[in-house]
């Protein structure tokens, strides 16, 4: 019986939910707004699956193998301009559609939760783009999954590193036919913190926000990370410096305890890409500098190379060597630190209004006022590539 004695083991995979053969998992949402795995004993035949499948209590030693690393922004517009960075998933995934396969990516519902599901057309691709900045729920998708992979068809399954290990898990076994894409994450904020986000925000905007993204590159670019969504009563969008959002969730106060001892954080992973966003795409190729997005993408598997060979009418694709397509990326090996506020916050989450306590932890200061309109400003005159290079280089300097 799965038994979560300390919430830093449980990463909210919901391997040991799928693979209960009499279903008396649940996953249960705690006051942080964190899913854990709740037993009903009444039911629970103690057969220890639920155990056997936890890639926390099976963690996978690293393993050493083939590598190759590229850069790649794809060549539709419209996908580019809807994705995060450079659009790499679409591209993976309209290879497998093409094939006649099915799709497994984190979606937005109607009411702003990140629920995983599965596509099989074209035309639902656009369900997958631009980043979740919260941790999905992944519900009986791996149940699903190994279903379509018992028939045959090829399954493409995107997640954060630990729900793709908790995928590898569950099916206890390799699948020729299943390709598996790893997106770098910092960490998983909590869902609960979100609807107090969207709460707030209704407060000026009302109840009903759609179109809900968190990056949007469509006011400021690509390296000025810009949340945004629509209303009834407008339109809003705003900058790392001054959203609530986007400041509690790059200063680490709102995320899941698991994420500060990350089991998954490593080079070599069981997936067969791993991707993530290309910043200084500058020091790379000066074709693909246009602030329009670049992913990074680090090929696991033979599998994975034979995909990148057969997109390339899709996408331009350029090979990078892997120490320095890797160089720099502290998330894509390192946990990131606990901030010291993180209890008091989530207690003020539920002792105050949601105004209060986002006002009180985020709030817009004459400060963080100029540093929105400064980097704007430099945005505008096409010198902030610069000003982050030279940031980049001082604070590399002052390690050395």
């Amino acid at each position: 019986m799965i038994e979560i004695k300390d919430k830093k083991d449980c990463c909210g995979c919901w391997a040991c939910e799928n693979a209960c053969p009499k279903h008396c998992i649940s996953m249960v949402e705690d006051k942080e707004g964190f899913r854990y795995p709740q037993v009903d004993m009444d039911s629970c035949i103690d057969c220890h699956l639920c155990e056997k499948v936890c890639p926390i209590i099976n963690v996978k030693p690293e393993e050493k193998k083939p590598q190759k690393g590229y850069l790649l922004q794809n060549k539709d517009a419209k996908v580019l301009s809807e994705s995060t960075s450079g659009g790499a998933y679409t591209a993976i995934a309209k290879y497998v559609l093409k094939q006649g396969g099915v799709v497994f990516g984190a979606a937005l519902n109607e009411h702003n939760e990140a629920n995983h599901i599965y596509i099989e057309s074209e035309d639902e691709l656009w369900k997958f783009r631009n980043s979740k900045y919260v941790q999905s729920l992944i519900g009986d998708t791996y149940q699903q999954a190994k279903e379509f992979l018992k028939q045959g068809r090829l399954v493409c399954f995107s997640g954060t590193p630990c729900q793709m290990e908790g995928l590898v898990s569950y099916l206890r076994k390799p699948y020729d036919n299943l390709i598996i894409v790893d997106v770098v994450c910092r960490a998983v904020p909590s869902p609960k913190v979100l609807r107090k986000y969207i709460e707030y925000q209704g407060l000026t905007y009302g109840d009903n926000l759609k179109n809900l993204k968190f990056r949007d590159k469509k006011f400021y670019g690509y390296k000025y990370s810009n949340m945004s969504f629509d209303s009834e009563k407008g339109s809003y969008h705003a900058g790392i410096d001054t959203d609530s959002w986007l400041r509690s969730f790059f200063s680490g106060i709102n995320v899941r305890p698991s994420c500060y001892a990350c089991r998954f954080k490593k080079q070599y992973r069981v997936t067969d890409f791993t991707i993530w966003d290309c910043f200084e795409v500058y020091q790379y190729s000066k074709e693909l500098d246009n602030d329009k997005g670049v992913t990074k993408v680090l090929v696991h598997s033979a599998k994975a190379e034979e995909i990148m060979k057969a997109i390339e009418a899709d996408a331009y694709i350029k090979e990078v060597g892997v120490d320095k397509l890797i160089a720099g990326v502290h998330e894509l090996t390192a946990q990131p630190k606990n901030n010291l506020k993180r209890t008091a916050f989530f207690e003020d989450l539920d002792r105050l209004s949601p105004k209060e306590c986002f006002d009180k932890y985020f709030p817009v200061t004459f400060r963080t006022q100029m540093e929105k309109h400064i980097r704007i400003l430099m945005l505008q005159l096409g010198i902030y590539k610069q000003f982050r290079m030279l940031v980049k280089k001082i604070v590399g300097e002052v390690k050395r």
